[in-house]
């Protein structure tokens, strides 16, 4: 298992890992198989969507606020944050990528992404290998 650190400038943001996850997958010298991103964090996840007109991430951003706004006077976690707890649950805590040739199989628009929802932040996520 890879563990990478990151650091979030943004209350949200999504952070494209594509390259990074790739860079991994080199490093390690998989061919063949699976890997997962994993992300241990309560308030931030992953997912993989769009990577090619960058509106679609500032638009799941927006939407994301109208679904789970900051500000709900019933909430009752003392935090405050109980938007980016349900917001990184809709996203996910993990992704899993097929990995062929020593590529990652993503659809030609796909990219993968580290989703900060109470940032900024010192992050992490982990990879893991599975070869085949």
């Amino acid at each position: 298992m890879i563990h990478k650190r990151l650091e979030t400038k943004e209350h949200t943001m999504l952070y494209e890992i594509t390259n990074d996850i790739q860079q991994a997958v080199t490093e390690y010298g998989m061919k063949e198989g699976i890997v997962i991103a994993y992300c241990p964090h309560t308030t931030a996840g992953i997912t993989i969507n769009e990577n090619a007109d960058p509106d679609v991430v500032r638009d799941m951003i927006r939407r994301f606020d109208e679904v789970y706004p900051w500000t709900v006077n019933e909430d009752r976690h003392m935090e405050g944050n109980t938007a980016a707890h349900m917001k990184a649950s809709t996203v996910g805590a993990s992704e899993l990528v097929i990995v062929e040739s020593g590529r990652l199989c993503l659809g030609t628009w796909q990219g993968i992404y580290f989703c900060e929802f109470d940032g900024p932040r010192h992050r992490s996520y982990s990879l893991k290998f599975m070869p085949s």
